[in-house]
């Protein structure tokens, strides 16, 4: 049953020139003031969604995007300095990029940041799909070299979770050696211990669900990840083959659960007087959206023609490319006045009874005042059909 809700926020400054027949997107180049915008553009948000009763806050982590559309590099030290100027509000790491850390600071750094915070930030691992985030860090990302990501990925998260779990740990793999056999003290090293642990173990943790493989769903399972579909890059909605492949692999881990337990739900919406409105209003945000990720490979199908007119103001509008139409028959968006959003979530919690919390978000491109207007909107007129619902226990046989 759907009680809670959030919003991801990529981290875009306000652009100019959107859509289609904008400014394409490798042709932008913007000033570090306004770069800079991002901090004041996020505050006002956390602060608005704080005031308004949503319960977390996502944000991504990326790195060296000069064009203005992924421009928060460290989560952990912002969601501190945000826990500050807020009372209630959660914070999600969507997500900290794991291959570009050293998992050890990784882990420091989250149990310092949850501590200050008094618990108030979600952890949450993802891989990394930006080559020129990756690579320039001396990691591989999913885009040149996935198979090795994957692998780096996963030894990196098993020694979090030590980390996290254990009083004192070492581990040794291809990748670490943790610790190195060396004098200390007057004894040889054998192991080492977090300073300080998370204040509250184990850690809840979230990573996103975007190819749903069974190697993929038994690692979250193994380690009690949960996942997030939709939103950000990943195509929002959710299908019922990936959550019915999240609630297999729980199974074969010995949990049997309703379909949509330990996920949430991403949706992009956007909320006015009729569903053609929103549409007309949202497009030029679907269109700015597509233009970032659709070369990043997050807009299924599209050709090497496509692709290349994607980038050209000229020949993009007569390319063939997906239109906010057919995300909206997909599911993918909610839009249209409330009542319609309020319907449209009420199947998607009928269909996935386990499910507890959905994100609600504005895309890539989208103005700081049309996410603020949106947010309260969806807050005033949508979120008060779900907030207080009560779970009725199913009769006994």
């Amino acid at each position: 049953m759907i009680r809670r809700f959030g919003s991801l926020y990529a981290g875009h400054v306000d652009l100019e020139n959107i859509g289609l027949e904008g400014t394409p997107v490798n042709e932008r180049w913007l000033s570090d003031e306004h770069l800079a915008t991002v901090l004041d553009k996020t505050e006002a948000i956390v602060t608005l969604m704080d005031r308004l009763g949503y319960d977390t806050f996502w944000a991504a982590e990326h790195r060296f995007q000069r064009e203005g559309d992924e421009c928060i590099p460290n989560l952990l030290m912002l969601f501190v300095h945000l826990a500050h100027l807020t009372k209630r509000i959660k914070f999600g790491c969507g997500f900290n990029v794991a291959p570009m850390w050293h998992p050890l600071r990784l882990a420091e750094d989250f149990a310092v940041a949850d501590r200050l915070t008094g618990g108030r930030i979600l952890f949450g691992v993802g891989r990394g799909y930006h080559s020129r985030e990756c690579e320039v860090l001396g990691a591989p990302s999913t885009a040149i070299d996935n198979e090795a990501n994957r692998v780096l990925f996963e030894d990196q998260v098993e020694i979090i979770f030590k980390a996290f779990n254990s009083r004192a740990f070492s581990h040794y793999s291809d990748h670490y050696t943790i610790p190195p056999r060396i004098p200390y003290r007057g004894y040889e090293l054998e192991d080492i211990t977090l300073v300080p642990k998370p204040r509250t173990v184990p850690v809840e943790c979230w990573q996103p669900i975007v190819s749903a493989s069974e190697r993929a769903m038994d690692f979250m399972a193994k380690y009690g990840i949960k996942g997030i579909i939709g939103g950000g890059a990943a195509a929002g909605g959710a299908t019922d083959k990936v959550v019915h492949a999240y609630r297999d692999a729980l199974a074969r881990h010995g949990r049997e659960t309703a379909l949509g337990t330990d996920l949430i739900i991403g949706h992009s919406i956007h909320i006015a007087e009729t569903e053609q409105k929103a549409i007309e209003e949202a497009r030029p945000y679907f269109e700015e959206n597509m233009k970032m990720f659709g070369p990043l490979g997050f807009v299924r199908g599209l050709t090497e023609e496509q692709l290349s007119a994607l980038a050209d103001p000229k020949r993009a509008r007569s390319a063939g490319l997906p239109t906010l139409e057919q995300a909206v028959a997909a599911g993918s968006w909610l839009v249209g006045p409330p009542e319609v959003i309020i319907e449209k979530i009420q199947a998607i919690q009928e269909r996935y009874p386990g499910l507890e919390e959905i994100n609600v978000a504005s895309v890539i491109g989208t103005p700081q005042r049309v996410i603020g207007e949106q947010l309260e909107l969806f807050a005033t007129e949508v979120m008060p059909a779900f907030k207080h619902q009560v779970k009725v226990a199913a009769p006994a046989d």
